[in-house]
Parts: C-alpha cells; sequence; structure tokens
C-alpha cells in the first residue's frame, strides 16, 4: 500500500470534510474552489517531482540549507575521500549542518550512466566528472542547475548554464613515483620516452587518463586538435610492454604494483603523502601538462536535491576552496586567496606557469572522446599484463 505524505493526507482529509458538509446540505463554492486549489497543487508537485523539476535557483540560500538539514544525507558518486581530500568537505557538511553521506567510488562515464540508467528512480545526489564529460550530463538531460552564491566569481569557462555543471578546482598533470622502484625519477615525457619506466594512466573511459593522454600529445607537438604524437607515443610504449594497466589507486601505488603513474596534482600530492610504505615523489611533467578541472553535476532526480545543493555551496565557500588548495588543487574562485599561513602547502603559480589551461569545454570533450575510441582501436589490442 502506497505511504501516504503530508500532502496527500491534508488534501484526503479536506476532501473528507467536504463530503461531510455536502452530505448535511452545508456545500459551498469557497469549500469547492479551496479543494480543486488543494488538488491541482498537489498535481503540480507530483509533475515537478516526475520531471525532476526542482528549481534550486528559485531558493535562498537559507531555504536550501533549512530544506538540506531536513533530509539530513548527501549520496555521491565518484568523489571518495581521497580525492581532491573530498573527505574533510564530507567531514564539514557533517560538523556544520548534520548531514551524513556515502559515495560509491566509479569514472566519470559510469557516473553519467548511472544517472541515465537509474533515471527517475535515483539513488545518487551528485557527482563529479571530468571536464570533458560536462557536455554530455547536459546534453543527455541528466543533470539540474545550482548556481551558488559564488557565481559571479566563477569564471565563464567554469560554469554550465543555470549551473548544471560547475567547476570548483583545476588540477596539473603529475607523475606520481615511487622512488624506490626507479633509478632516475622522470621530469619529462622526453624522460619517460627515453627511459624503461612502465607507466599507468587508468582505463581511457575516465577523465583522469584521457586528461593524460592529451597533455602527451602536447609535450611531442599536437594538441586536442592533433593527437597524432601521443598516439605515436603511447603505441611506443605499448608495443614495448610498457603500459601498466592497473588503475591509479591509492592502494596500488601503496602495494608496490605501480612505480609510475600519471595523475593530477590533487591526487598525485595527497597520495605522496598519504602512502607510508614507500617514499613517493609528484612531479609535474615540463613538457606536457594539461590544468584542467572536474565538474559537480547534480542528478535530475536526486533523492536529496538541496542536501546536493549545499555540498556544491560548501565546495566554492572559502573553507571548501582552501581543503582543495591544500589537497594540491587549484581553486577556481577568482576572488579567493588562500591563507598566508597556507601559502607554502600550495601549488604555486611557477609549478603551473607552462600548463595549458583547457577552457574550451567543447572541444576537450571531442579530443577526448577521439582519444578513447582510436585508444580502444589501436592500442588497447597491444597490451598485455
Amino acid at each position: 500500500m502506497k505511504k501516504m505524505t503530508k500532502k496527500s493526507l491534508a488534501i484526503a482529509l479536506t476532501g473528507a470534510m467536504c463530503l461531510a458538509l455536502v452530505g448535511c446540505g452545508g456545500g459551498s463554492k469557497e469549500t469547492k474552489a479551496e479543494t480543486k486549489a488543494a488538488e491541482t497543487s498537489a498535481a503540480d508537485e507530483t509533475k515537478a517531482a516526475e520531471e525532476g523539476a526542482v528549481d534550486l535557483n528559485a531558493l535562498t540560500l537559507d531555504e536550501i540549507t533549512e530544506k538540506a538539514k531536513a533530509e539530513g544525507e548527501v549520496v555521491s558518486v565518484g568523489m571518495p575521500d581521497e580525492w581532491a581530500d573530498w573527505g574533510s568537505l564530507w567531514q564539514a557538511m557533517s560538523d556544520t549542518y548534520g548531514i551524513s553521506h556515502n559515495d560509491t567510488d566509479m569514472s566519470s562515464s559510469e557516473e553519467l550512466q548511472m544517472f541515465a540508467t537509474e533515471g527517475k528512480n535515483g539513488t545518487k545526489d551528485i557527482g563529479d566528472v571530468g571536464y570533458g564529460f560536462a557536455g554530455q550530463a547536459v546534453s543527455e538531460d541528466l543533470v539540474q542547475g545550482y548556481k551558488t552564491s559564488y557565481w559571479d566569481n566563477v569564471p565563464d569557462w567554469a560554469k554550465g548554464e543555470d549551473g548544471k555543471w560547475m567547476v570548483a578546482y583545476t588540477g596539473v598533470t603529475t607523475f606520481l613515483v615511487n622512488t624506490e622502484q626507479v633509478d632516475k625519477v622522470p621530469t619529462s615525457w622526453q624522460d619517460i620516452r627515453e627511459g624503461d619506466y612502465k607507466v599507468a594512466l587508468g582505463p581511457l573511459t575516465g577523465g583522469n587518463a584521457q586528461a593524460a593522454f592529451i597533455a602527451s600529445a602536447y609535450a611531442f607537438g599536437g594538441d586536442m586538435n592533433n593527437l597524432e604524437p601521443a598516439f605515436e607515443f603511447w603505441t611506443e610504449l605499448a608495443e614495448a610492454g610498457r603500459i601498466n594497466t592497473l588503475d591509479i589507486t591509492q592502494a596500488n601505488f601503496e602495494n608496490g604494483e605501480i612505480a609510475v603513474g600519471v595523475v593530477w596534482s590533487f591526487t598525485g600530492i595527497p597520495y605522496s603523502k598519504n602512502i607510508e610504505q614507500y617514499k613517493m615523489t609528484a612531479v609535474v611533467p615540463s613538457d606536457g601538462s594539461l590544468q584542467n578541472g572536474y565538474a559537480s553535476v547534480i542528478n535530475k532526480y536526486a533523492p536529496h536535491p538541496y542536501a546536493a545543493a549545499l555540498t556544491r555551496e560548501t565546495m566554492f565557500s572559502d573553507e571548501g576552496q582552501t581543503y582543495l588548495a591544500l589537497a594540491g588543487a587549484i581553486p577556481t574562485r577568482e576572488d579567493f586567496v588562500v591563507a598566508d599561513e597556507y601559502a607554502d602547502q600550495v601549488i604555486s603559480k611557477e609549478d603551473i606557469a607552462g600548463a595549458v589551461l583547457i577552457s574550451d569545454a567543447e572541444a576537450y570533450s571531442a579530443a577526448c572522446e577521439t582519444a578513447k575510441t582510436r585508444w580502444e582501436e589501436e592500442i588497447a589490442p597491444l597490451l598485455v599484463q
């Protein structure tokens, strides 16, 4: 039996009262009109819920906060504690608002696939997808918008129409190296080409690997519109058995199964600090590095849309931007300045001076799709693990 909500119970009671009055000869136009209005309002709410049409941008931050507290929970995908130190974000959500959290880690494509597959029966609220997947999230109508109170301080390239996606941080291409397993730490893609390193970049269905692939194109004279140098490079490594097909998780670095991995700075720097079994170092390659971000996306059918909106709000707050900076990310808000006490703990402008800032989501998405498709056709068949 379907449970009655407070709204439907109120409507039912109103209807019962009207019937009682009519039975006693007490029916009135006003009572019938009120009943009709209540029924229409309920129907409109039901239709809005079915369409996933919560208008988060029409609410004040105070209203969103109160509704989020009432929901009491936010469920994410692809936002584990160790990635960009989301752990601090989730702790802040709990400490400040009493909102609990759980996450299922997955790649960008898997996140959007879950939103699409679950549809109106969505069980996830918010995800964090590679910049190249932002357009897909919108074109497939999988997300809803929330612009945050910091909207005007976020550059245009880092936000989609109506806040259907927003980039809270960027990172730079980074080599994470186990210095106990390699004789010489590579500081460039050319070093890797000339050495005997076996390199991991993760599956090409994920945003990390796609970015690593495109970064290597820039190192050898290519760019987003010319990926041939990257295909030549990775084909060489594949034929030489020098591609490690394991995913670039902290666990795989910790257990010694990856000696050299290409990651984002916001995972490479935390991993290098967290891994105790080996001495690790994180290096930004001198000849090919992208500065690129991940976009938060709120599921169109999020079961806790207000908590999801408040999560994004917290990402862009001074507190959230500080967490990201300390995790090796570059905060996106143009008016944010990290506190002096943390200045020597974050990436400097010199560290990212040579990185190529990716600011065209459509062009980047096309390059990522080319990289993924041709990798499966040309390079994957060469891999033997």
